[in-house]
């Protein structure tokens, strides 16, 4: 941008490093201007208030935008606008690393992460779930006014919690929920915060192993799924490509968003799967699968040195988050007419489909990567017609 050298005050010198690590991610030309400007309005903003670049963190970028505002410009990046600038500028070492809010609340939940990782070894996703419930419940219950107070904690104020949270998810996230609870309040007891094991008096949430059938698809509604995508978009490649994964192959969630280019053996036809556990499969590659990955691979990916085979379409280019996937099926349910469904749906539908076709559970368990065959039995449920061939009749009815 002409003349942003001249007017970028404190944050001068990193107007072509800025520059070029928003283009390195796949920021347009015109974005690309427009948030050089906006570096430029932040460095003017700290050469007037005589502060260094070195201070810039979260709490000055707010300060920054509420003198803008009190200043009556018309124009005002959001908060979620000046996120890129900080992590460049904290990237290249020109501002310090971001520090969690010295409230009581973030201490609490900082020292619970560390507890986390380093006592229990969870794995980062995991630690990230935990925290997230660890923070709804802490705010909600554990907080009167600005007074934090954890050892106030009752039984009480348990249960409330859990039945606001098991009242809008299925019986399986409510389980996840109870887990969860029960791991924070063991990290409370332990750090002699609360002075009971109120872990106990987390209830188990009811939701017996076989008592329901699985949710599937029809073999004709899954192909309507993959049918509206729009193949002409790069999107569009991707996400057939994401969903051909899932409704052909059974992978879950966070193993597509885990999925890098060297676990495309594109000369044995075969794919790595990187697993729950940490367990690593090989899978055969059918070949329609293989032409979708080929079709998206030969759009241009940016960055093409992405180790990662699926990237964000939009900038900032990276890896896609395992709820991408989600996203992508519940547009094309969207697309299709068709009620909302998770990608785990797919997964479901294509075992019964299996099923349906004379596959054994035996098989279709190391399709779907299951390590207990108890778990795949699951699915011989589903097989409707072929369980009234054995059913007894009821007495006295006729067969």
């Amino acid at each position: 941008m002409p003349g942003t050298r001249r007017k970028a005050g404190r944050l001068g010198p990193q107007v072509e490093g800025y520059r070029a690590w928003l283009v390195q991610r796949g920021y347009t030309p015109g974005t690309v201007r427009n948030m050089l400007a906006d570096l430029g309005q932040v460095g003017l903003w700290l050469s007037a208030e005589g502060l260094e670049a070195a201070q810039l963190n979260e709490e000055r970028m707010a300060a920054f935008l509420t003198a803008r505002y009190e200043a009556g410009r018309r124009k005002i990046p959001g908060t979620r606008a000046m996120v890129p600038l900080l992590s460049y500028l904290r990237e290249a070492g020109v501002a310090p690393a971001g520090q969690l809010l010295l409230t009581p609340l973030g201490a609490l939940l900082g020292q619970y992460r560390s507890w986390m990782v380093q006592e229990r070894g969870l794995a980062p996703a995991t630690v990230r779930r935990y925290e997230n419930t660890a923070r709804r419940f802490l705010r909600e219950q554990a907080s009167a006014g600005d007074i934090f107070a954890p050892a106030a904690l009752t039984g009480a104020d348990i249960n409330a919690f859990l039945l606001r949270e098991c009242g809008r998810v299925s019986a399986g996230s409510a389980k996840g929920r109870v887990a969860e609870l029960r791991s924070v309040l063991r990290f409370l007891y332990l750090q002699g915060i609360t002075p009971l094991r109120l872990g106990t008096a987390v209830p188990p949430v009811g939701g017996w192993r076989f008592a329901t059938l699985p949710p599937t698809m029809t073999a004709a509604d899954v192909q309507l799924l993959l049918g509206s995508c729009d193949r002409s978009t790069s999107i569009g490649v991707r996400d057939f490509a994401i969903m051909m994964l899932v409704a052909r192959l059974g992978l879950r969630s966070i193993e597509v968003s885990r999925l890098e280019l060297r676990d495309v053996d594109w000369r044995a036809g075969e794919l790595v799967v990187r697993g729950k556990g940490h367990q690593q499969d090989r899978l055969p590659l059918p070949a329609e699968v293989g032409e979708a990955l080929v079709s998206y691979l030969s759009g241009g990916r940016n960055p093409e040195s992405a180790r990662h085979l699926f990237l964000t379409c939009r900038a900032p280019r990276g890896p896609i988050r395992a709820d991408l996937v989600g996203d992508v099926v519940e547009r094309a349910c969207q697309r299709a007419s068709l009620p909302a469904v998770g990608p785990h749906r797919l997964r479901h539908s294509l075992a019964g489909e299996l099923l349906r076709r004379g596959a054994g559970l035996a098989a279709i368990s190391q399709v779907l990567r299951h390590r207990d065959l108890a778990t795949t039995a699951l699915y011989a449920k589903v097989d409707l017609g072929s369980l009234r061939q054995v059913a007894q009749p009821w007495p006295g009815a006729a067969r």
